[in-house]
């Protein structure tokens, strides 16, 4: 990270964290797959559904998840191995207090939740099982996401991917048993995934017990640190109520297609899981960017971390324009894999040939996003977001939703018209953070 080659150290970093996240969306991906091939589009919707719920969720961890990483990087990346430990226990700390505040919240309101979706009235009992039992699940999730934060803060992307690979397995397993073989549909799926990721959870606290952490850590470190909390939640907030509301966003943009009907209702959510996985190389290597730049940004060389965030956003966007492309020739071979509807998977195929073009434009948006982290100033990321989310693509898809009778390609567009206002944001404040002008003081 602090040395040698940069191009090349991005990509060892970010290849470990790439296969992470891919088998991570694979074992959600697994659920909607094999309740579309045993039980009908209802539940496919459900499960859709279900899951864009608990991905806010997920991104309010990740976001507090970020603060820690950067924290810890910025640690190691002094040389400080003791306030390193420090920002373990704080971080450890706060997460399980995140957890006692949205377990009881979820299972209080997932009814609400589903309502306020406008679920399909097919799919509105099968939506509120799934979300309740993955409610249950939430601690493993929390627990997860603050080891892996934690592994990733101190340079080793390699580890959490062992783990993943459980959870992925534990879950086919599970789906095609209880999903599949005993026709439990979207409450099968439901716990199937919970199972995987308790085992995953558990088994990765384990390993963390017995190899230790490279710097001494005990128990005496599992305090709040004042100071420590400050940092993480400075920079994790705003990325966890980024994360939040834009997952709220597509909540919205879902509630606004569910009026469209059960097909479109169905179809996009299966977008929504494949776009899951073609965001997958610009989130990779966004990480890194955000570790590498925090670790380089605590031992003063600032050169290299700007170097990473270049060598960042070239690998994901040739990544992005991969995908966009293939799609724009093939667009309805990846809905295919996750629905017999013929009527689906044409209505996915048209949203998904608009949408994918933002694959290009994410590419230097997520990196941007990780270098301002890595510089504490996650409330720039914040800001940007929010503009475009808010301004302009939950208006655009209600917009656009007026004219998507006979095809969803025009709902598309909104993504990218999105992305493009937050691009120009984030150059306004590059430049100012490069002319060392702090507007965020």
């Amino acid at each position: 990270m602090l040395e040698g080659k940069i191009g090349s150290a991005l990509l060892k970093f970010a290849a470990p964290f790439l296969l992470a996240s891919f088998l991570q969306a694979l074992y959600g991906a697994v659920d909607l797959f094999v309740v579309g091939q045993y039980a009908g589009s209802a539940a496919v919707s459900a499960v859709a559904i279900g899951s864009q719920v608990m991905q806010t969720i997920t991104g309010i961890i990740l976001g507090i998840s970020t603060g820690g990483t950067v924290l810890i990087a910025r640690r190691i990346g002094e040389n400080r191995p003791e306030h390193a430990a420090r920002a373990v226990g704080t971080l450890a700390i706060l997460f399980g207090l995140l957890a006692c505040i949205l377990v009881p919240v979820m299972l209080l309101f997932h009814h609400q939740a589903v309502a306020l979706m406008e679920t399909p009235v097919e799919a509105i009992s099968y939506a509120r099982t799934y979300l309740f039992i993955c409610s249950c699940g939430i601690p493993f999730i929390v627990g997860y996401n603050a080891v892996s934060g934690i592994f990733r803060g101190i340079g080793d992307s390699k580890t959490p991917v062992y783990f993943i690979v459980i959870a992925c397995v534990v879950n086919i397993i599970g789906d095609f048993l209880l999903a599949g073989w005993l026709k439990m549909g979207a409450a099968g799926a439901a716990i199937a995934t919970v199972g995987a990721q308790m085992v995953s959870f558990l088994s990765f606290l384990i390993y963390m017990r017995t190899k230790g952490l490279p710097f001494a850590f005990g128990h005496k470190n599992l305090r709040l640190n004042r100071e420590d909390a400050i940092f993480i939640l400075k920079v994790g907030f705003p990325l966890a109520l980024q994360d939040a509301l834009v997952n709220i966003s597509f909540l919205t943009i879902t509630a606004i297609v569910n009026t469209l009907g059960l097909i479109a209702s169905a179809a996009v959510g299966i977008v929504e899981k494949v776009m899951g996985f073609a965001f997958l190389p610009a989130g990779a290597f966004a990480s890194a960017v955000a570790t590498m730049s925090a670790q380089n940004i605590g031992a003063g060389n600032l050169k290299r971390a700007r170097s990473s965030y270049h060598y960042g956003v070239l690998y994901a966007l040739i990544f992005g324009i991969f995908v966009c492309v293939f799609v724009q020739f093939f667009p309805e071979i990846l809905p295919g894999i996750f629905s017999k509807d013929k009527a689906v998977i044409v209505a996915a195929g048209q949203y998904m040939r608009s949408y994918t073009i933002d694959c290009i434009l994410v590419s230097f948006v997520f990196c941007t996003n990780s270098y301002f982290s890595g510089h504490g100033k996650s409330i720039i990321s914040f800001v940007h977001s929010m503009i475009a989310t808010f301004g302009v693509r939950i208006p655009a898809t209600y917009f656009l939703s007026k004219y998507a009778t006979n095809s969803l390609y025009v709902m598309g567009l909104a993504a990218p018209a999105a992305s493009l206002i937050s691009i120009m944001i984030c150059l306004f404040f590059l430049r100012s953070l490069h002319r060392n002008v702090d507007l965020f003081k």
